[in-house]
């Protein structure tokens, strides 16, 4: 039997932790309905300041401290509902020693949407390749720059750590560490009980770019506002820089921290948002949105397209249309 540690910090999602508990709710049962020992015993992990306050019972899961002594074999982190991520890990700091130290013992430890920011807070993605959800992953590349972001990715693994994408991507990696810890038997019922589709590895045709405005740095906001009102005419990096009082390294370097990407793929995203909407909301062919959106190039258009999409502009149209 595996001991699984599931985190409940401050700000956390409710939807995200009870899929956790459903899913392997569910597995045990099946075990139990074949008279088979159960594979995983759960427990929750709270700060004895949670504890105090709600108590040793998490909707009848039994609650422990940060202080229990006891190693876990899996440790979860869910995703977190909060509009300030910084603020949110500043309050669950005292998770960040307890889980080095489970890793250290050789725990294995998952993370499920958001969750990513407070593993890698940790210090343990460093140098490691995971994913978050889509649409944060721009902020999660500018505060954890040592971490090896894969945006497009449903469901990452590095050694013990293991990252899901945005929130039905938990049940991809719960099925990956049922499969690893049960059986390919186990994984394919419970994924047909959940209608989990378990080929499915990419989250990039789910983003939805949205500029961020919230850092400090006023050169930074000067080139993202006119990378969006002339994305047009714009073809290098010396066209977005030019005229600017830095040089060009700098202005690199301090965007890419800000924004999590450098400019010209930046100036990428805003096309391909732009070709998005086209896609999904209009009947123009894919000649007159390659050309609406600053591209000469059909070739590079599909290449980039493809690259940020993890799918063609026609197989985009065809699954997001409106009709």
């Amino acid at each position: 039997m595996k001991n699984v540690a599931l985190l409940v910090p401050y700000d956390y999602k409710l939807l995200s932790i009870a899929a956790i508990l459903d899913v392997l709710e569910t597995v045990n049962r099946t075990y139990r309905d074949n008279r088979r020992p159960t594979p995983f015993n759960v427990y929750i992990i709270r700060t004895p300041e949670q504890i105090e306050k709600d108590g040793r019972s998490f909707h009848g899961y039994p609650v422990r401290s940060l202080s229990y002594g006891q190693r876990a074999d899996l440790v979860f982190i869910p995703s977190f509902t909060t509009v300030d991520m910084t603020e949110t890990l500043q309050r669950n700091k005292a998770f960040l020693p307890w889980l080095g130290g489970q890793y250290k013992a050789g725990a294995e430890i998952a993370s499920f949407c958001t969750g990513a920011f407070l593993f890698a807070a940790s210090g343990l993605l460093n140098g490691k390749v995971a994913t978050t959800h889509v649409d944060a992953c721009p902020a999660f590349a500018a505060a954890f720059p040592s971490v090896r972001l894969r945006p497009e990715q449903t469901v990452t693994v590095d050694e013990r750590c293991y990252t899901s994408g945005g929130s039905t991507t938990t049940f991809h990696l719960l099925i990956l560490l049922i499969q690893k810890h049960c059986n390919n038997e186990t994984a394919v019922r419970i994924s047909k009980v959940f209608s989990i589709d378990m080929d499915r590895y990419r989250q990039s045709y789910f983003s939805t770019f949205r500029p961020d405005y919230s850092h400090n740095d006023v050169l930074v906001k000067t080139i993202q506002k006119n990378i969006e009102a002339n994305y047009l005419n714009i073809n290098t990096i010396d066209e977005i820089v030019k005229q600017l009082p830095a040089s060009r390294r700098n202005i690199v370097r301090r965007f890419k921290q800000m924004t999590g990407i450098p400019p010209i793929e930046y100036l990428q995203q805003v096309r391909v948002a732009r070709a998005k909407r086209q896609l999904e909301q209009t009947d123009l062919s894919i000649a007159e949105i390659i050309f609406d959106t600053g591209y000469s190039d059909p070739k590079s258009f599909r290449k980039i397209f493809h690259k940020l999409v993890g799918m063609t502009p026609l197989e985009y149209r065809d699954k997001f249309r409106v009709k």
